[in-house]
């Protein structure tokens, strides 16, 4: 009799403990791993701290964030190394403009100064740049784009204009150092001019052309077959926003040791600029994206960066993952 009552205790214990490890693996299952491509843009910095503060995992997901620079990042995904990526909308319509299709799932964030074109002391409109050399990114980049638009918006086209390609980080670097002419840069890396005045001024910035605005977009075949993974990714960058809100030092701190910045470094380069919460969010998917897009193509035609446009712009994002 005693021997029967311990063959059904061991019995019992061996059933819950093969029930525990499958309920750990479907737990493990859940997990969805999503390798992201982005930059050290300031505005992406919600993304890192969903990574340091542990918010991704709570979300169920495994989110790999790949530094790579905007002008490769495209190919990443091409390839599928990446599944998703952040990056300016502009760049979303080109990227979908030229065969790499990727659909917008959430905005993260609008420059309010902090993207400039840096000048020396004796430039003091656009038409004095003619002929002059400009640092800035390769052409499909964000800095390279909002070269175009300033220019554009001031009856000029790149054509008027020497370019040296350079990062945004050595853009502001070799200007400060007394190298070309002008420069296309982007904060954190703009405030390497604003630190140095003696090098020059800053011309004008997206207070004066707002036109850089980032969103976070898939791949079409990942985001049809990831769904919830989409909704969480989303979820997270909001409430990551919200931790900023609730937790400012904290936060800043964070996200300034991605970029190797203190938070207080940290916090002033993001002064330059506005997150994008959920509200925010719904209004720009409402309407305001699609009109910027439709602005931003002939720019990016006149620019070589794409041969054609693309025919339905809808395409490009899915509204759904804000509502």
């Amino acid at each position: 009799m005693v021997k029967t009552v311990v063959v059904k205790v061991a019995s019992l214990l061996a059933a819950g403990a093969c029930a525990a490890g499958m309920a750990g693996t479907a737990a493990a299952q859940e997990v969805t791993k999503i390798s992201l491509g982005m930059s050290g843009w300031t505005g992406f910095a919600p993304l890192s701290l969903a990574d340091k503060a542990g918010i991704f995992k709570k979300n169920g997901l495994d989110v790999e964030l790949k530094m790579i620079p905007q002008k490769d990042r495209h190919l990443a995904l091409a390839s599928g190394a990446i599944q998703c990526a952040a990056t300016t909308v502009e760049t979303h319509v080109a990227w979908n403009a030229n065969g790499v299709p990727i659909v917008q799932i959430f905005q993260m964030d609008k420059s309010y100064g902090a993207d400039g074109l840096a000048v020396r002391g004796d430039v003091t409109k656009f038409s004095d740049l003619k002929g002059k050399t400009i640092g800035v990114d390769a052409p499909g980049t964000a800095p390279y784009f909002g070269l175009a638009w300033m220019l554009s918006k001031n009856g000029m086209t790149l054509k008027d204009v020497k370019t040296t390609t350079l990062s945004p980080q050595a853009s502001a670097q070799a200007f400060v150092a007394g190298q070309n002419d002008a420069a296309m840069t982007y904060e954190p890396y703009l405030s390497t001019v604003r630190s140095n005045p003696s090098a020059g001024k800053i011309l004008a910035t997206t207070l004066d052309y707002p036109m850089v605005m980032d969103t976070v977009g898939c791949a079409p075949t990942w985001l049809k077959a990831n769904a919830k993974a989409a909704a969480a990714l989303t979820k997270s960058y909001f409430d990551a926003l919200d931790m900023i809100k609730a937790e400012p030092e904290k936060s800043n701190e964070l996200m300034g040791s991605a970029v190797k910045q203190s938070g207080e470094q940290f916090a002033k380069s993001a002064a330059f600029l506005r997150w994008q919460d959920k509200a925010a969010n719904q209004k720009f998917f409402a309407g305001e994206l699609t009109s910027f897009m439709k602005e931003a193509a002939p720019i990016l035609l006149e620019a070589g960066v794409i041969r054609k446009a693309p025919e339905d712009f809808s395409v490009t994002f899915d509204a759904s993952f804000v509502k």
